[in-house]
């Protein structure tokens, strides 16, 4: 029996060139400006001359990365829900947290990330950005995954009584998916008169608790 030649340094996928190092680091500058505008302006505002400019390359450049303006924002979905992943990975290390208390931390957490500037906002209905995201699989396989595992915790959550059962959990879900588009965040941010903790806290009572008086 032959054992196989040992590869060298050279041949592993780990050692990348200094032109590939550069290539990797450009285009993550590139979906971090991406990530900005459309967080700041949205998709349809969004233009690719913004993004070359943002990056301080030349928009011919940028299409060698990204071919389309949708793929660029593709590519910002798509970190978003990984770091969203990464997050939910974090909650479900954490031992003896009941599944009410992880989901007021994903919306917590969604929440900071778009006070920071840093969540896309959603496409419209009629945007060629989400037709374009129903084919990208990281995006689908990211949002498939992030709603499963909500999805289980909102189901404990109605069955331990900590959340209204006769809500469908597909409401719930999408309640906590629209906290990382709320526009009463950046209202209230915008009156100057309270902090992202103070504001978050606000929020999360509106969702969590609703609006009776108790």
């Amino acid at each position: 029996m032959t054992s196989a030649v040992p590869k060298s340094p050279d041949e592993t996928p780990l050692k990348r060139s200094f032109r590939q190092q550069m290539h990797l680091a450009r285009e993550d500058a590139i979906v971090s400006a991406v990530n900005r505008l459309l967080a700041e302006k949205g998709f349809d505002a969004m233009t690719v001359d913004e993004v070359a400019a943002e990056v301080g390359i030349a928009k011919a450049s940028l299409y060698k990365h990204f071919p389309s303006k949708e793929d660029l924002a593709a590519a910002a979905m798509v970190r978003v829900m990984d770091r969203a992943r990464a997050f939910l990975d974090s909650l479900e290390g954490r031992a003896n947290q009941q599944p009410i208390e992880q989901l007021r931390a994903v919306a917590r957490w969604t929440m900071e990330v778009q006070l920071a500037g840093e969540m896309p906002s959603l496409p419209s209905e009629n945007s060629s950005l989400r037709a374009s995201l129903t084919t990208n699989k990281a995006y689908v396989d990211g949002l498939m995954d992030v709603s499963e595992r909500l999805g289980n915790w909102i189901t404990l959550a109605q069955a331990d009584g900590s959340l209204n059962n006769t809500l469908p959990a597909i409401a719930v879900l999408y309640t906590l998916f629209a906290r990382a588009c709320d526009p009463v965040l950046g209202f209230l941010k915008g009156s100057g008169q309270y902090g992202n903790d103070e504001i978050i806290d606000m929020v999360l009572s509106t969702c969590f608790d609703g609006l009776k008086s108790r």
